[in-house]
């Protein structure tokens, strides 16, 4: 990998937060990206708040943050079940760590990832993590040197190789080469892994089912084409994207972004 990724997935109305903040990916340093899949950055400077909106990936981030005139701090945030919603007003900054799915394990071993699904705790509890480590990775003006501090503490974590999350890492992969696995006991086939196994994989390295991160792969698609096409065959997508027709489709689109595909798609127009 030579670039992060330039995809808006997950992004609820990409172009409205665009529009608003500055939004940059970049690359770990590379004996990180083993594990960590990229850093996000982002500052703004509002003079109106504005709610951003994210279908969470089934990745944990690691996210320092400064708010306004507010003490800054970091942050362990899990697998969201459910949209992420933040607001930002005034000005601030955030630079975030997002890991592969599966890929957080090995920098705190001594627990189930499924322990910080649904959470955000301060990173202390998790990570050993100073108030000179939240001020070193936010306070430089330069990206090239918050870039670089990032780098610089989490390879002081020493994170060893983890084999359980290598393998891991290589089952959700195929998730998203393989549209046509729809079912957990497919995705098991495919892995040449027993669905028990699989899921004893699942809680301990990813930290949702692997039915979750199926589905949340559908929504991805469906949130990406909306974005791409407006207002695309909703049928024939359902079809492409495994549903047994399109009210499931809506069904699960409305449940998770918070309106139906059809509302969302002219929103996004």
């Amino acid at each position: 990998m030579t670039a992060p990724r330039r995809d808006t997935r997950g992004i609820v109305d990409a172009a409205a937060l665009f529009a608003r903040v500055d939004f940059r990916r970049r690359l770990p340093a590379p004996e990180l990206r083993r594990y960590v899949e990229l850093y996000w950055l982002i500052d703004w400077d509002l003079s109106d708040p504005y709610a951003s909106h994210v279908v969470p990936h089934p990745s944990v981030n690691v996210v320092f943050q400064r708010f306004g005139s507010a003490p800054p701090w970091g942050e362990v945030s899990g697998i969201g079940l459910e949209l992420f919603t933040q607001k930002l007003e005034a000005r601030g900054r955030v630079c975030g760590v997002k890991f592969r799915p599966g890929g957080f394990h090995p920098f705190a071993p001594a627990w189930p990832v499924s322990e910080w699904t649904g959470r955000r705790v301060p990173i202390a509890e998790v990570l050993p993590a100073t108030d000179a480590d939240v001020a070193a990775i936010l306070d430089p003006p330069e990206e090239d040197a918050r870039v670089a501090a990032l780098d610089a503490y989490l390879l002081g974590l020493g994170a060893r190789p983890d084999p359980g999350a290598d393998e891991a890492m290589r089952v959700v992969a195929l998730v998203g080469e393989d549209r046509t696995i729809r079912r957990a006991a497919q995705l098991a086939s495919a892995a040449g892994l027993s669905v028990r196994s699989l899921q004893r994989l699942f809680a301990t390295y990813v930290g949702v089912g692997p039915k979750w991160v199926i589905l949340r792969h559908r929504i991805h698609d469906a949130l990406e084409r909306a974005e791409a096409e407006g207002e695309p065959d909703w049928a024939a997508l359902a079809a492409e994207l495994g549903y047994s027709d399109q009210a499931h489709l809506v069904r699960d689109f409305t449940a998770t972004v918070g309106v139906p595909p059809t509302a969302y798609a002219r929103a996004v127009e």
